[in-house]
This record gives structure tokens, C-alpha cells and sequence, in this order.
């Protein structure tokens, strides 16, 4: 059995869906999965800074909910 832990997860663009869990098999070390769109994201060239940030600001919450984890179980 694993364990799944969501440590970030939010729309990049509007549309597409980043989700970064923290995964811990009983049977294996635990791993990080970023899941990206299926499909490229697309965006203009206007609102490109917009889809960059957001990305960044999804995987630096889950950089600090992990540091989180890391804090509280040892992990």
C-alpha cells in the first residue's frame, strides 16, 4: 500500500492542471511526481510571464509543504 500526498496543485494557465504529490510505498523509498499536462500548454506571448509564474509558484508551495513534511515526520 502508498501513501499519496498532495503537496501542490492549481491551474498554470487557466486550463491546464499541475499536480505535485509526494508518493511513500510501503515497499520503496518515497518518490515526487510532477504532473504535467497531457497536452502542451499554450499560451500568448503576452501571457507567458503569467503561465511561468504560476508554475513556479506550484512547485515552490510544494518545495515548502514538503520542507514541511521533511520537519514534522522525519521524512
Amino acid at each position: 500500500m502508498q501513501k499519496r500526498t498532495d503537496l501542490s496543485a492549481g491551474t498554470i494557465n487557466g486550463a491546464n492542471r499541475l499536480t505535485i504529490e509526494l508518493i511513500e510505498p510501503s515497499d520503496a523509498p518515497p518518490i515526487i511526481a510532477i504532473n504535467w499536462p497531457a497536452k502542451s500548454t499554450v499560451c500568448t506571448p503576452t501571457n507567458y510571464d503569467r503561465t511561468a509564474a504560476n508554475a513556479m509558484r506550484l512547485l515552490a508551495a510544494a518545495t515548502v509543504r514538503l520542507a514541511q513534511i521533511r520537519r514534522d515526520r522525519r521524512l
